[in-house]
């Protein structure tokens, strides 16, 4: 099957297998993991932090990060957009007690500072108390422009906020701009990188921070069933990730565009071309034309995706060029 579902569909390489088998490992909850110890050491030297932490998933990561920021009764400013407000089961909510403050997204992804900035609570009992300002790069496959990191960087400081970046296809968005991840991350106190997206390792994300936050993640995690023992199992696969997928994910980049440009020349699609900045076609089905009729012939032909008035395409690593052209194809014959 093609599947354009996701790019957390990856699997993982070859090379990440035998990782897996061979790895090191040791109890992680004791701190005895050694695989794990050098995946977090790894990062944090690559991301330009004091310290990282390995956890199960994107969700968990960024949970963590609120909870490390934010004590009962606080509250983040983030876009209605957001993976952490909107996709992960009301999570800062419900565990954290943290109230989200979430405003409009404009086009490219970014928030209006104007907004953000009125979005602050004054010193006085009647609100919460806003601590943190939460941004993702990137957001709907779009890359935010690092001019905004800094004026948002630059807000926090005059308010005495925290910032954390859901980078779970940061990877995604340092490729697509030439810069690093580093450099993308140093406007931030605390960053969630997914593992298990685009870069193909099977389970894992991380969270960097400094050496304060980090061990107030690390005992939220424990409280949240999150340590793993053995888990260095998966940090075999999580540093090949960091080293040998990288850089490769131009190529998805490159296919998601053909794949764009593809489904512009057919009838019944509509693609902003503007808005392909990495991984993530989204294109928009004329009126006429059934989402689930359209995915029910598309599975027959062997392409799986996630039907909807607008379709949202990921293009990853087990998706090639010549894929792409197939899936072309099939879509002429499913119309």
């Amino acid at each position: 099957m093609i599947d354009f579902r996701s790019d957390t569909v990856t699997q993982p390489t070859e090379a990440m297998r035998k990782a897996m088998y061979c790895a090191e490992v040791g109890d992680d909850v004791y701190g005895d993991d050694p695989s794990v110890n050098e995946l977090q050491a790894m990062a944090a030297d690559m991301l330009g932090f004091d310290d990282a932490l390995f956890v199960a998933s994107g969700t968990q990561a960024n949970l963590l990060a609120l909870m490390a920021h934010c004590e009962r009764g606080d509250e983040y400013i983030c876009g209605q957009q957001a993976h952490n407000y909107k996709f992960e089961g009301g999570g800062a909510a419900v565990l954290g007690s943290i109230q989200p403050q979430p405003l409009t997204n404009l086009a490219d992804g970014t928030l209006s500072l104007e907004d953000i900035r009125e979005a602050i609570k004054p010193d006085d009992v009647h609100f919460a108390h806003t601590k943190l300002i939460s941004l993702e790069n990137t957001i709907g496959g779009l890359v935010l422009p690092e001019s905004f990191l800094a004026d948002t960087q630059a807000l926090a400081f005059e308010h005495r906020l925290k910032t954390h970046l859901d980078g779970a296809r940061l990877a995604n968005a340092a490729v697509a701009c030439g810069r690093s991840m580093a450099q993308l991350s140093q406007y931030f106190d605390s960053v969630s990188l997914c593992l298990s997206k685009g870069l193909a390792a099977p389970v894992g994300s991380l969270l960097l921070g400094d050496s304060h936050l980090i061990p107030k993640a690390h005992r939220w995690r424990k409280m949240l069933g999150g340590g793993m023992r053995q888990a260095g199992v998966l940090a075999a696969a999580g540093k090949l990730a960091l080293t040998e997928q990288v850089e490769r994910l131009a190529e998805d980049h490159d296919n998601a565009r053909l794949l764009a440009n593809g489904l512009m020349q057919l009838d019944g699609f509509r693609v902003d071309l503007t808005w392909v900045h990495t991984n993530m076609v989204f294109a928009e089905l004329a009126v006429e034309l059934n989402p689930e009729v359209l995915a029910h012939n598309l599975r027959a032909q062997g392409v799986l995706i996630t039907p909807g008035r607008t379709i949202r395409w990921v293009t990853h690593k087990d998706i090639s060029r010549a894929d792409v052209q197939r899936t072309l194809e099939c879509i002429k014959r499913a119309l």
